[in-house]
């Protein structure tokens, strides 16, 4: 199979973690028989500082014409950098916000799983761990608050800032939709997350869910209010096998879930638009502060270039193998710096990126 993927390295730990992927996915071609087209393009700060935008059309477009984008991270750090200084549109993350709408990527998969092998880094106790979890986090990607109309202004004197949250219903079903899709190849149940006690945008999305559950009889839906579910998280990750949320939530939530599985560095995602097509991403940022060192952690990376081999290119032979690769090292006992634990090897980045590519 001829593949052409787009990488968007990005800024901070973008290009490092982008490399180590790289280096895995060329290891499956050689292995499996496929070819693997690269062309890399620039998005967030690095684009600013090239073209002064955080995504240019030319960028947008190479994207289009792909099979699939491997992304790293964007931004830099907010408080210390010259890309804030600058209108919101025309921030580093404002190049993510253009892609997903450009892309129509409004359906984003998070998987949180808890290696045995990382037991030791999960913050709960034991007793909550239990035999671990296994969870996916189904967010909507291109609506709600991210993409509502917002502007800040003066009213009587006092500077007043609106931002609107919009749903609409063909919205809410469609990534329903994904999700009881999900869940009947899994333990077929899905938990909906929303705030309906008080939001009119959660409670439309409460009643176009559970009018796609009626499709899904096999699936158990529950309802769960995002603060509970904040807790429940922390509280007893092991009941969860699909949430599907609206966009901020999911946001939160999904960033909650990597940590409990011993580090960011470790969750993947694919977000999709309604074909094969998807961006892939780990859900952690660029982390500029450790940026160059050989410190970040690729597995995220990595094992979302295995999402793409499976959701974009139906390579589940190839997906498994490097998943598999994956769990091969950390058994022997490889570690980057984030999830060390006593009596491991402590490995760079690089390190790593080869390791797993050896096992392929």
């Amino acid at each position: 199979m001829e593949c052409r993927i787009v990488t968007i390295p990005g800024d901070g730990i973008g290009p490092e973690i982008v490399r180590e992927a790289c280096k895995v996915l060329d290891k499956v071609a050689q292995t499996y028989g496929h070819s693997f087209h690269y062309q890399e393009v620039l998005m967030g700060g690095c684009s600013i500082d090239a073209y002064g935008v955080p995504l240019t059309e030319e960028a947008l477009e190479a994207a289009r014409r792909s099979d699939a984008v491997l992304l790293g991270a964007v931004g830099g750090n907010v408080g210390n950098s010259r890309w804030y200084d600058v209108a919101p549109d025309l921030r580093p993350e404002a190049g993510l916000l253009a892609i997903r709408k450009g892309l129509n990527l409004f359906a984003n998969i998070r998987p949180a799983y808890l290696y045995k092998e990382l037991a030791e880094a999960c913050p709960l106790k034991k007793e909550i761990i239990g035999e671990g979890f296994d969870m996916v986090i189904m967010r909507e990607l291109t609506g709600g608050l991210y993409f509502g109309e917002r502007h800040t202004e003066e009213v009587d004197g006092i500077l007043q800032a609106t931002d609107t949250l919009t749903y609409n219903e063909n919205e809410i079903r469609r990534i329903a939709v994904k999700a009881f899709d999900i869940a009947m190849k899994r333990r077929k149940r899905v938990i909906s997350v929303d705030k309906a006690n008080v939001l009119d945008s959660s409670r439309l999305w409460r009643k176009v869910v559970e009018e796609v559950a009626k499709d899904y009889p096999e699936v158990k839906l529950e309802h769960m209010l995002v603060d509970n579910c904040a807790m429940q998280l922390v509280m007893d990750p092991g009941q969860f096998d699909v949430v599907l949320t609206e966009n901020m939530f999911g946001d939160i939530l999904s960033d909650e879930a990597s940590m409990i599985t011993g580090s960011i560095g470790m969750l993947s995602s694919a977000s999709l638009n309604e074909s094969k097509f998807g961006m892939y991403e780990p859900s952690h940022g660029s982390a500029p502060d450790i940026a160059g060192k050989g410190l970040a952690n690729p597995i995220a990376t990595i094992l979302s270039a295995a999402m793409m081999l499976r959701y974009s290119f139906d390579l589940d032979k190839e997906a498994d193998a490097v998943e598999s690769a994956v769990q091969k090292v950390l058994t022997e006992g490889y570690r980057t710096p984030d999830i060390m634990s006593e009596g491991c090897e402590k490995v760079d980045t690089a390190r790593m990126g080869d390791l797993i590519a050896e096992r392929i």
